[in-house]
């Protein structure tokens, strides 16, 4: 039988968010025929702020895009934490010193809309978008696999990706799981129970001498706010909660009325300035809810399948490095096919040694990130004060630890501090 070479993969990447079109920048370099598909009509440039940590700004540097990163990010100096009078009770500014740990606000923070064109941008021209459309099924065959779209086009490729997200339909359907419109213990997503944080954002115009920073409050029963400003007219609004209500619970998801009606019921009576937030969520059409949780697999493929970003290894926004396991991942990824799969190798012989080593060598990393994360842990575990004394408990020992100028969330509570070496392919790098 004779040897199939690899000159050029057919890969097919479900998902045009940070994790898909961060693969295919990579992918579609290195001289493959990739293509990207996703079900939204266009390419999503809404979504709140992100930000790189750790081995992440060097994947960005790897690809050539800190000059560009930096033109499009976010403006924010740092976070404030308030009482319910509005009083100032903590400050960290962001580590613009380009050395050590970030702090919350790090030096590379960016629109999620901005970074997801800034990548579209930079692959369009080499790799092929396909808008409205998503996978409906595959099924794995010897030489590729054979990938149905819902609007109706079915393809054979060499490898599919599934990049789409937390609630990955790819990763359901790669289990072989029942509800693949459901998202489940099953399926290896693992809830933080009752913890939930929705988003959108609100016109608050900017007041005179106010500065562009993250502002946390933190009211009784275990319920926090936080705004960002981005914008001089506009500022991100999250609300996140620990809560056993079951209105919340209950209500379907992407049921916004419901979802939003769960919540407000929730904050009715948290202080600071809830009464504008509730209005501004009542308007807001850009809201998302999520339930916090990880997702964790004891393998991320099957067959010429394979999964990406959250999809496969999401570590919940608690850690601060959804958006860095992503860009790490993608890098790693294309640097394991480039190094495996060359002119004269078999096809199938190659991915599954790339797969192989994608995993072998980014696990370490995703465990670290992901380490510790749990229902009983962290700031929704036992430490969340949720009473008015616990809160300004916290809030005194908050500006205790701001003036020593501790880095209380690089080195405490985010997850930058990563032991493990970025692996360099030069297969990938000297194109």
């Amino acid at each position: 039988m004779p040897t199939q070479t690899m000159s050029r993969l057919k890969v097919l990447i479900s998902g045009g968010g940070i994790a898909g079109t961060a693969l295919a920048f990579w992918l579609s370099k290195i001289g493959h025929d990739v293509t990207v598909v996703e079900w939204f009509p266009s390419l999503r440039t809404t979504g709140l702020q992100l930000d790189l940590r750790g081995h992440g700004i060097e994947v960005i540097k790897r690809m050539g895009l800190e000059h560009a990163f930096r033109e499009r990010g976010a403006p924010e100096q740092g976070l404030q934490i308030v009482n319910s009078a509005g009083k100032r009770k903590a400050f960290f500014p962001a580590n613009r010193t380009g050395k050590g740990l970030q702090s919350f606000t790090t030096d590379w923070e960016i629109m999620r809309g901005d970074l997801c064109q800034l990548l579209y941008y930079h692959s369009k021209d080499r790799a092929k978008y396909v808008f409205g459309t998503s996978v409906e099924s595959f099924e794995n065959k010897d030489d590729g696999v054979e990938v149905k779209l819902t609007n109706g086009n079915t393809d054979r490729y060499d490898l599919l990706v599934g990049a789409d997200g937390i609630g990955s339909r790819t990763r359901r359907m790669m289990l072989g799981s029942s509800k693949i419109d459901e998202v489940d213990k099953a399926d290896g997503f693992q809830p933080l129970r009752g913890v939930y944080i929705a988003y959108f954002t609100a016109s608050w115009p900017m007041k005179e001498d106010e500065e562009y920073l993250a502002t946390v409050y933190t009211a009784t029963g275990r319920r926090a706010i936080m705004v960002r400003r981005h914008k001089p007219d506009k500022v991100q609004v999250y609300l996140i909660c620990k809560s056993d209500s079951e209105k919340l619970r209950n209500a379907p998801k992407g049921d916004v009325k419901k979802e939003k009606e769960a919540l407000a019921e929730i904050y009715q009576g948290a202080g600071w300035r809830i009464e504008e937030i509730l209005k501004a969520l009542k308007d807001a059409d850009d809201f998302y809810l999520e339930h916090m949780g990880l997702v964790k697999l004891d393998s991320w493929s099957r067959g010429r399948v394979t999964l990406l970003g959250d999809a496969a290894y999401c570590p919940s926004a608690s850690t601060g490095m959804g958006t860095t396991s992503a860009i790490v991942g993608a890098y790693v990824l294309a640097g394991e096919i480039g190094r495996h799969c060359k002119e004269g190798v078999d096809t199938k012989d190659g991915l599954v040694a790339a797969l192989k080593d994608y995993e072998e060598k980014l696990r370490p990393f995703v465990h670290q990130v992901q380490k510790g994360i749990s229902e009983d842990s962290g700031a929704w575990g036992s430490m969340m004060p949720s009473t008015p004394f616990g809160i300004s408990v916290m809030n005194f020992l908050m500006g205790v630890v701001a003036l020593l100028r501790l880095n209380i969330f690089g080195q405490w509570f985010l997850k930058e501090d990563i032991k493990w070496d970025l692996p360099k392919y030069e297969e990938i790098l000297r194109k």
